[in-house]
């Protein structure tokens, strides 16, 4: 049985070695840098997420910064990392942390914000402030369920009670900062979801997946459900200026808050919305059916390519519709798969990184 002090030594005496420590977030470590970065990292990939945290910061290089900027500018740069609720949360919670004048120090002030649970304000409390605060992030879950052979998925609430309180009791006082970034590493990086590097583990002698022969088996997978599938034709309406309508879409849900085509159920719907709007068109061209997935459905999508001569005849909400210039560097949020569609059929060239 190895005891939490031997546990904490060999998981620091490996990350001594072998840890990351100059990822961008590591450098000048502040608050909001940690937050922001743990934020990304949610459903995300570090490779992935390197360049945005760079732009990001670079576009936003303090919390005050961040707070003052309209949420649109936000959401362009989040644009292609997905889970846009994560931006929309972040920017709010900067704006109350701003307003109280001071940056959260204990638990209950952290995951009373929108957007940080209590896995996020473990790190930011472990990595900032030393205070010894467990974590339970994905890679932390897949290094304690294999290590004492934890059986069940995680989202059953028994089995997330006993992930925690392993964690909780394997935290240590001393080293919590290196301690908390020693165990995402060796998840992320040996302890793996495929092909773990069991050999490189330094608690390869003491796991018992390991020596029940059940490494590949856990974490015990989500159980398998088949998503639904939805269709819907998006309209690409462009007038002579190479300019493309587009509607703001509701603050929450689905791309929530970002600028979008005009979406409808079928091809007939997209006729009868130009005659109620009496826009003439022509160079009809219907692009071939994409899918785009999301966490709980597929998404496959038609594309109308219309062009109008009249596009000033029909009254705009306010603030919920515009005519836009892909090659205007405006600070937009667009969903990935819509920025994509105008790069390939409008040219949009310095609308940022694809996502």
């Amino acid at each position: 049985m190895m005891s939490p002090l031997l546990f904490q030594q060999q998981i620091l005496a490996w990350f001594d070695v072998h840890g990351r420590k100059d990822l961008p977030w590591q450098l000048n470590i502040t608050p909001y840098r940690v937050w922001l970065s743990e934020i990304m990292l949610q459903q995300t990939q570090v490779t992935t997420v390197i360049p945005y945290f760079n732009a990001f910061i670079e576009q936003f290089p303090t919390l005050e910064k961040l707070a003052q900027a309209p949420l649109d500018q936000v959401l362009h740069q989040w644009s292609g990392l997905g889970y846009y609720a994560r931006a929309r949360n972040l920017h709010k919670s900067a704006q109350l942390i701003v307003g109280q004048g001071y940056f959260p120090e204990a638990l209950d002030e952290l995951v009373a914000l929108p957007g940080i649970g209590m896995s996020t304000a473990g790190a930011i409390l472990s990595i900032v402030f030393k205070k010894s605060e467990p974590i339970l992030d994905g890679n932390v879950k897949r290094v304690l369920a294999r290590f004492k052979a934890v059986n069940g998925w995680s989202g059953n609430s028994q089995v997330n009670k006993v992930l925690w309180a392993m964690s909780a009791e394997l935290t240590p006082i001393a080293r919590v900062a290196d301690y908390t970034q020693a165990m995402m590493d060796l998840g992320a990086t040996i302890c793996t979801r495929s092909k773990p590097a069991c050999d490189k583990c330094p608690l390869e002698s003491h796991c018992v997946a390991r020596q029940q022969g059940i490494v590949s088996l856990l974490p015990t997978p989500k159980p398998r459900k088949v998503l639904p599938v939805k269709s819907l034709v998006f309209l690409m309406l462009s007038n002579h200026h190479n300019q493309v309508f587009l509607e703001k879409r509701p603050p929450t849900g689905i791309w929530g808050g970002l600028w979008s085509l005009p979406e409808f159920n079928d091809i007939d719907a997209v006729h009868e919305w130009c005659l109620a709007k009496q826009i003439r068109v022509y160079d009809i061209q219907m692009l071939a059916v994409q899918r785009h997935t999301f966490s709980h459905y597929h998404l496959d999508y038609t594309t109308l390519l219309m062009q109008t001569d009249n596009p000033i005849n029909f009254v705009m909400e306010v603030n919920q519709a515009l005519w836009y210039n892909p090659k205007q560097k405006e600070m937009l949020g667009l969903p990935a798969p819509i920025k994509l569609l105008l790069q390939q059929h409008i040219g949009d060239s310095n609308n940022g990184k694809n996502g």
